[in-house]
């Protein structure tokens, strides 16, 4: 007897049906084809033993299992529920009436029991693609998918339930993800917000660093922080994401599938709907940070962990060239190509960097007399960033240490809540203008997009010109600085861009200048 049941296999962000095919018939021994890895190979041992357990026999017969279409590679363990199934059923021993009604994946531990598999979010989105009811996935999998009202998602934790659901057993239907205790809880968990880990209110002083920093949320504009060390650099960079707005669906949606694919979102309730904050070590490898792996399963770096949210890099100038050059292609073109010798895979990488670092080796440069480097060192330490990295981060910071009489008397500045509320309609004013072009923050702004909705009068077109012979700014410099003063008039609420924000826009590219002097 043959018995097909659905199952599927994720291609980067998005997944492609698998059909699991298992015939009963004459002959002895079980039989796994179809460009099986290891991990699908030794499914043998686990579902023979999680059958058996739960009372089911083996067939004394010969059992073929046929992963299709063969040419495609298969990984992971998410095969092993499909095949115990579709051997119950060509064993006759159980009728699953509604067996080729869902995409069914998940593990299966030797007691009988389901255990959660990665990708349950673009599994979901294949159901509702192909016209299944639905999809029967693991507990902590389902979870992810909760979020997809449109199609059934039934959540189990052994073969049992399964087994309820299939036949259609009363009750059934408490497997659903939404009547689980378990959805309740977590939408109950929801409803509370974790307070930020640093608030902008509790970083004593540094006021000008702030100020730039809100620009940077407010535009979606990468940022360098440039600083002793005890300057609040790391304090600052972890404050930021308390000032982001949350993701609106489709940035949640996305951000969410690549957290699904790499395996990392466990027992997590819906969609991530706060954005990502990644701050990998200075010691990250290149695959980890561009993503990277072997055959076709190939995993999403840090670059594509952060989509949508923030990429931390601290200590930025000790990291190696190989893996900072790396990052030209993902900043610019907001996603990052893996290719292999039997496979590319695309993965999304739209992320602001947040980048920090010392200004000389001592770390001292521009703090009076306890620098002890010579000029050429300095030069040398910075220049680890090159001309095109340094083109791609829109915002330069030089933050000098605290000073005394501030730390002594603690005062407060205002709390991230309140410059959350500035960034919030700043971003709101650039949803509205740019609505239809398919991008969020002006960060984003393309050529056409930039003459469109940025326009000069000639009084800021001839401060342009004298900055640009001042500064010696490159083309890509000069579009930054209209990106950065468009968003500088957007918190203001201006609805042109005006010579004042074009000159305090100017005053965050000082690395530009060919002779680095030390803001004050």
């Amino acid at each position: 007897m043959l018995v097909n049941v659905h199952a599927a296999k994720c291609i980067g962000i998005e997944a492609v049906p698998i059909l699991v095919e298992i015939e009963v018939g004459g002959g002895i021994g079980i039989h796994l084809v179809g460009l099986a890895d290891a991990a699908v190979k030794e499914s043998l041992l686990r579902f023979v033993t999680a059958l058996q357990a739960k009372g089911f026999r083996i067939p004394g017969r010969k059992i073929v299992i046929n992963l299709a279409p063969a040419d495609l590679h298969k990984s992971g363990s998410g095969y092993d529920l499909p095949i115990a199934l579709g051997i119950i059923q060509a064993s006759g021993q159980r009728d699953l009436g509604a067996l080729e009604d869902y995409l069914i994946l998940g593990e299966l531990g030797l007691d009988g029991s389901v255990r959660a598999v990665p990708g349950a979010l673009p599994v979901a989105e294949l159901a509702m693609a192909t016209g299944r009811k639905g999809c029967i996935l693991p507990l902590g999998s389902a979870l992810e998918a909760a979020d997809c009202r449109d199609t059934e998602i039934f959540g189990v934790s052994s073969i049992d339930d399964v087994l309820e659901i299939l036949t259609r057993e009363i009750g059934f239907d408490r497997h659903l993800i939404w009547n689980t205790p378990e959805y309740r809880r977590l939408a109950e968990q929801e409803r509370s917000k974790p307070a930020p880990a640093v608030d902008f209110g509790d970083i004593i002083g540094q006021e000008g660093a702030k100020r730039g920093l809100e620009i940077a949320a407010s535009g979606g504009h990468n940022v360098i922080m440039i600083g002793a060390p005890g300057s609040g650099k790391s304090s600052l960079a972890k404050a930021l994401p308390g000032i982001l707005p949350e993701m609106n669906l489709s940035e949640a949606l996305v951000t969410s599938k690549v957290y699904s694919v790499a395996g990392k979102r466990g027992s997590r309730f819906g969609l991530m709907r706060t954005r990502p904050f990644r701050a990998p070590h200075g010691t990250a490898s290149l695959p980890a940070i561009i993503g990277g792996g072997t055959g076709e399963n190939i995993m999403p770096g840090e670059v594509s962990l952060a989509q949508n949210g923030i990429l931390f890099l601290d200590e930025m100038c000790e990291m190696p060239k190989r893996v900072l050059e790396s990052l030209r292609g993902p900043i610019e073109d907001r996603k990052v190509v893996i290719s292999r010798l039997k496979a590319k895979i695309e993965y999304p990488a739209d992320f602001m960097l947040v980048a920090a670092s010392n200004p000389c080796p001592c770390g001292y440069y521009g703090e009076g007399e306890r620098c002890s480097c010579s000029v050429g060192q300095r030069e040398a330490y910075l220049s680890r960033l090159s001309g095109p990295i340094m083109d791609r981060i829109d915002i330069h910071l030089w933050l000098h240490p605290v000073d005394t009489a501030k730390l002594v008397r603690r005062v407060k500045s205002e709390p991230s809540e309140a410059v959350a509320a500035r960034v919030l309609a700043a971003r709101e004013i650039q949803a509205r203008r740019l609505a239809g072009t398919g991008i969020f923050t002006n960060a984003q702004m393309n050529g056409p997009l930039l003459e469109a909705f940025c326009p000069l009068s000639p009084a800021c077109n001839e401060l342009m010109e004298k900055l640009i012979d001042r500064m010696g700014l490159s083309a890509r410099a000069y579009t930054r600085i209209i990106k950065i003063a468009r968003t500088i008039a957007d918190l203001a609420a201006a609805p042109d861009i005006l010579p004042v924000h074009l000159a305090e826009a100017a005053s965050y590219r000082f690395l530009d200048r060919q002779n680095i002097t030390v803001p004050q």
